[in-house]
């Protein structure tokens, strides 16, 4: 028979052994960024800055930082209202069909995304918005909404719902009472929700190849056009700043679950 602790000690080897096998082939790009030579090989030739410089300077690459930027940002604004108002509504009512009506809000996080950039695409196309900010914007937000709703309806779970109700017993208004007493309760699992909003736009690829055009580039669709033409280490440098992003925004998202605890 194996010990409880023998068991352990191969469990956690397990899970590392796991981690490693998917994060270094992340990871080593870090190092390539910082390379002087004009290649992208590990390990890197020497220490250089040069890189990062190139890509903050070069106009394509700072309009398609501007362009995520934008389109992340406001994203996770409408994502977070609209999630946000989807699971409050959720919660506190109880409707036939609401069932549906939740998996249909959630069905973005299980539709292929390659389908979903083609529907949105022939939709946008006619509608005249694809290619335009404002199209880019609303196939994020449909795509970001879930997780808001996720993390919201997690929060509300665990609210006291007599509190709502002792405010409005005192007299409070319904919006008085969200914003002194629900909000704030739930405020945590809000903004976890509009971190991963954020996080899959200024992640996000394949819808934007469909959506997007030259002038609406973002910064995952300059690295794919990058990696078939000619592969240098600026590749690398932007790979390195979105992971640094993302890795800060699931942080802060741990942070977060973690005080709502």
């Amino acid at each position: 028979m194996i010990s409880d602790r023998l068991r352990k000690t191969l469990f956690w080897i397990f899970v590392c052994a796991t981690a490693l096998f998917l994060l270094v082939p992340t990871l080593i790009i870090v190092p390539m960024s910082f390379s002087e030579g004009n290649r992208l090989v590990f390990p890197p030739e020497g220490f250089s800055l040069r890189w990062y410089g190139k890509v903050l300077s070069d106009p394509d690459w700072r309009a398609a930082l501007v362009n995520s930027l934008l389109v992340g940002s406001v994203t996770t604004m409408l994502a977070s209202t609209l999630g946000t108002a989807a699971a409050m509504m959720l919660n506190a009512t109880s409707f036939r069909g609401k069932a549906l009506v939740l998996g249909f809000l959630l069905s973005p996080m299980v539709t292929p995304v390659i389908v979903f950039g083609v529907g949105s695409y022939l939709v946008f196309a006619r509608w005249g918005l694809a290619g335009t900010h404002a199209g880019l914007i609303v196939a994020h937000t449909v795509l970001a909404l879930p997780f808001v709703l996720v993390s919201v309806l997690a929060s509300l779970r665990m609210v006291n719902p007599n509190l709502a109700l002792a405010s409005a017993g005192l007299g409070a208004s319904r919006l008085f009472t969200f914003r002194r007493v629900t909000l704030p309760l739930i405020l945590p699992g809000v903004i976890s929700g509009a971190v991963f909003a954020f996080i899959t736009s200024w992640d996000e690829v394949v819808v934007a190849m469909f959506v997007a055009n030259t002038g609406t580039r973002t910064v995952p669709i300059m690295i794919w056009n990058q990696v078939r033409t000619s592969l240098d280490p600026a590749t690398a440098a932007v790979g390195a700043i979105l992971i640094a992003v993302s890795t800060l925004g699931v942080a802060l998202s741990y942070t977060l679950k973690e005080s709502d605890r």
